[in-house]
């Protein structure tokens, strides 16, 4: 008899149940519906992806650490781990300068702020400030020594990345020098708080559907849809410009990693829609990384390259801010010369670098740029604040895909890339054990379920207690061919009856044997 088929409600029920990107795309769907028939009530409901995104901030910074420590000690290699480094910086440079290479090219030919003919002395210079919080972008010198932690502690309470990758590298590299004789249990001590973060994370991850519902309902009943007609070319001109830079990474994948861009977007999709739902990368940066290590890269090359990209690598920041800059232009009526666009480039590379976890930062990049080229007033990056809100979903996706490429293709560079693993698990081929969330965590490896628990060896289920060999259940027992067993005197009674009482080392079995055998005759 053939098995029944479910019915489609218990179908999509259990979609639903199980399925994170069902749950999120519906919660997106719910989000955009509440947001444009309750506005005034869709605007109380930001607290829920605001609350969602502290839950995960506070994990990342541990979880960093701990990555990057366990990556440097299992590799076994600091050179290598500065290489990665010095690679993972080449990589970020290429793909920014790339990004605003093409967003100026797509500006120039769309011309999304042509015949606007604003007047910058009709805007409100004042609501630009009010966005930044009257902040600045630090300079180069401010850049490189906020990258240095002040004190140990700091670096986690304020959740600064960089200064956490600062210190794990010396932690890493401490753990290195004294090797595991000296500090035997420090180690395996980090491995086992790394688990417990990502255990952590996996309980906040079944809150992502609230975020994402509460983040987009905000967003829509606040901004409304009206919006979206208004900056029609501009929003089209910058997400089509995303586009062709995800085009031009899926190539530099493929011919650096021979590993498929479309594939690995169908294997994160889950953290992708999330990253939409809510507007930032930060809130899939701890499941991205399991997923990239599950996918056959190296803990260090993962545990560098992503969370330096998010400072050093915004791809869809860079997009944003070269069309912005030319929209500004255009609406205003100022044409800028080829010197002024390559300035704005320039300009851009430097200015982007320190955005990162700053309120308002693209507002203060596109103030510096307007500055530093003298032609446009600073007060027409006003005509962005409609929406910049809107350009989020372009800019975590972006950023993130950018991010992932880099840890792909540094990877690959270094040998740190495990290609016929990513491939198969980017197929969709079953390469873990039943318990896939143990898989994930690394309860083969990093946990040592089989290795450094001993579950086999030093616990002795098979060896060492000594089931067939020190106990003697089959020879010094006399099981089958020696005395008591299942043709001498005594047989299984007799086995048990002297189990207890051998000792573990060298039994004198035959000599107790023989004068317990001595009796029988007279028995007889």
């Amino acid at each position: 008899m053939p098995p029944s088929v479910p019915s489609l409600p218990r179908r999509v029920a259990r979609t639903l149940r199980t399925s994170l990107f069902a749950q999120v795309t519906c919660a997106l769907v719910l989000g955009i519906v509440v947001g444009k028939l309750w506005p005034d009530t869709a605007t109380a409901l930001q607290p829920l992806g605001d609350g969602f995104t502290r839950l995960i901030k506070t994990v990342i910074s541990p979880l960093v650490f701990c990555v990057v420590v366990v990556g440097i000690a299992k590799a076994g290699d600091l050179k290598a781990f500065g290489r990665i480094g010095v690679k993972a910086l080449i990589w970020f440079e290429i793909a920014s300068t790339a990004a605003l290479i093409i967003g100026l090219v797509t500006a120039n030919v769309v011309g999304p702020g042509r015949g606007m003919n604003v007047d910058p002395s009709s805007l409100d210079a004042a609501a630009v400030e009010q966005s930044t919080g009257g902040g600045q972008l630090p300079t180069t010198t401010e850049f490189l020594l906020n990258a240095l932690p002040q004190s140990f502690i700091g670096a986690f309470a304020e959740n600064e990345l960089l200064q956490v990758l600062v210190l794990a590298c010396l932690v890493g590299a401490a753990l290195l020098h004294l090797g595991h004789t000296k500090v035997p249990k420090v180690l395996p001590a980090i491995e086992q708080a790394q688990e417990i973060i990502f255990a952590v994370v996996g309980f906040i991850m079944r809150l992502a559907p609230l975020a994402v519902f509460g983040a987009m309902a905000h967003l829509v009943g606040n901004y409304g849809l009206g919006v979206i007609r208004t900056y029609a070319k501009l929003i089209v001109l910058c997400y089509v410009a995303a586009a062709l830079f995800v085009a031009l990474l899926a190539v530099a994948l493929k011919l650096v990693t021979g590993l498929s861009l479309w594939k690995f977007l169908r294997y994160i999709r889950e953290e992708m829609l999330l990253a939409l739902g809510t507007a930032s990368t930060e809130s899939v940066m701890p499941r991205v990384m399991q997923k990239l290590r599950r996918a056959g890269a190296r803990d260090d090359a993962v545990g560098l390259v992503l969370p330096t990209g998010y400072s050093f690598n915004l791809d869809g920041a860079s997009l944003y801010l070269s069309i912005g800059t030319l929209f500004i232009a255009q609406a205003v009526g100022v044409d800028l010369s080829l010197g002024q666009q390559i300035t704005v480039v320039l300009v851009l590379m430097l200015t982007s670098k320190g955005m990162a976890g700053i309120p308002g930062s693209a507002f203060l990049a596109l103030s510096a740029t307007a500055s530093s080229l003298g032609a446009i007033p600073a007060g027409a990056v006003a005509l962005l604040l409609g929406v910049d809100r809107i350009m989020d979903s372009m800019r975590v996706v972006t950023n993130l895909l950018g991010n992932c490429v880099a840890v792909f293709a540094v990877s690959r560079w270094e040998g740190a890339l495990d290609t016929d693993r990513a491939k198969k698990v980017l197929d969709g081929e079953d390469i873990s054990t039943p318990d896939d969330v143990e898989k994930d965590l690394g309860a083969d490896k990093d946990l040592g379920a089989d290795k450094d628990l001993g579950a086999d060896k030093d616990l002795g289920a098979d060896k060492g207690l000594g089931a067939d060999k020190e106990l003697g259940a089959d020879k010094e027992l006399g099981g089958a061919k020696g005395p008591g067993g299942a043709k001498g005197p005594g047989g299984e009674t007799g086995t048990v009856a002297l189990a207890p009482g051998i000792p573990a080392q060298k039994p004198k079995e035959p000599k107790e044997l023989k004068e317990s055998k001595e009796p029988a005759p007279e028995a007889g």
